[in-house]
């Protein structure tokens, strides 16, 4: 028996592409399979201030295309693809996936990189659902001309909401971050910015209890967790970034993972599975940056790489 690829990676945000670039480098015979093009969620971020050698910065989607070049030059292959499931034989690893436009696809591998990411933690209120694209959206630069002119609120005061707001201050009339916790949690430098700028207003110890309009968003329901005090807020749209889920669903029952979905792994990013490793926001105790996501997946490749030699 013999292998498709002595790697498959799955994921193309700067975890899977930073795995690629390293284990292309190491001239393996590696395929990498991401839902999106390059950058991941990454691709959503207007600008990404703290990753190293950028002090202007540089845009999410333009780091991403970057990573992924740079990755194709030392040989990466690449394909748009939702992955459905790993299974085991033998030694090897067989990875299902639906590719697009060209239906199903399986793959047996000798080493197998998890680095799917996450994806936006939902409110999980009434009315989400139903107004989704319709005032309800969870990525501000992918969706921030159904915002402008409108009073818009930003669900979250951690990092990724305060950025989303500052974004949405070009085009919003309004914005009101409203945050469950007492406090902000957003790093200092971005609570300075948010708390200068005239357009925000900052609202804590709140939570949203239900999305309600016609054919668009127009109020939301608020509680003071604090006072008991019950609220209506008009709003022409509401922006979630509450936190993330890992994309692991196909993963249960196959690898151990933490009670909140992430996968576990040992110091060399192994799985519970010998040859599988897991790398970026979708392992626990990630620290959920794009520069330790590529480091996880630099050390995952060399991971595999090690484990792949010590075979022949």
């Amino acid at each position: 028996m013999e292998a498709d690829y002595e790697v498959i990676i799955v994921g193309c945000g700067p975890a899977g592409l930073a795995a690629g670039l390293y284990a292309g480098r190491a001239r393996l015979k590696v395929l990498l399979l991401g839902r999106e093009t390059a950058g991941g969620e990454m691709r959503g971020i207007e600008q990404v201030e703290n990753y190293p050698g950028f002090p202007d910065g540089i845009s999410g989607a333009k780091l991403g295309l970057e990573m992924m070049k740079q990755a194709m030059k030392y040989g990466l292959q690449f394909k748009l693809a939702e992955v459905e499931g790993i299974e085991l034989r033998k030694d090897y690893k067989v990875v299902k996936a639906k590719i697009i436009r060209a239906g199903e696809a399986t793959y047996l591998a000798e080493t197998v990189i998890i680095a799917g990411g996450a994806h936006p933690r939902k409110l999980g209120v009434p009315g989400e659902s139903e107004f989704a694209g319709k005032g309800v959206s969870y990525c501000g630069v992918c969706d921030a001309p159904q915002f402008a002119e409108r009073v818009v609120v930003v669900a979250g005061g951690a990092d990724a909401g305060l950025t989303e707001a500052l974004y949405l201050t070009r085009l919003a009339s309004e914005i009101i971050v409203i945050e469950l916790m007492p406090q902000l949690t957003a790093s200092k430098i971005l609570q300075e910015r948010a708390l200068a700028n005239p357009k925000i207003k900052i609202c804590c110890g709140t939570r949203i209890e239900a999305i309600t309009g016609d054919n668009h968003v127009k109020e939301l329901e608020l509680l003071n967790v604090l006072t008991s005090e019950r609220t209506t807020l008009q709003v022409g749209g509401i922006l979630i970034r509450i936190g993330l889920e890992p994309n692991t669903s196909y993963l249960r029952g196959l690898l151990s993972l933490d009670s909140e979905g992430y996968v576990l792994v040992n110091e060399e990013l192994e799985t519970s599975i010998p040859g599988i490793f897991a790398a970026g926001d979708i392992r626990h105790a990630s620290a959920r940056q794009i520069a330790t996501a590529a480091g996880d997946g630099v050390t995952a490749a060399l991971s595999a790489g090690r484990l792949i030699k010590l075979k022949y």
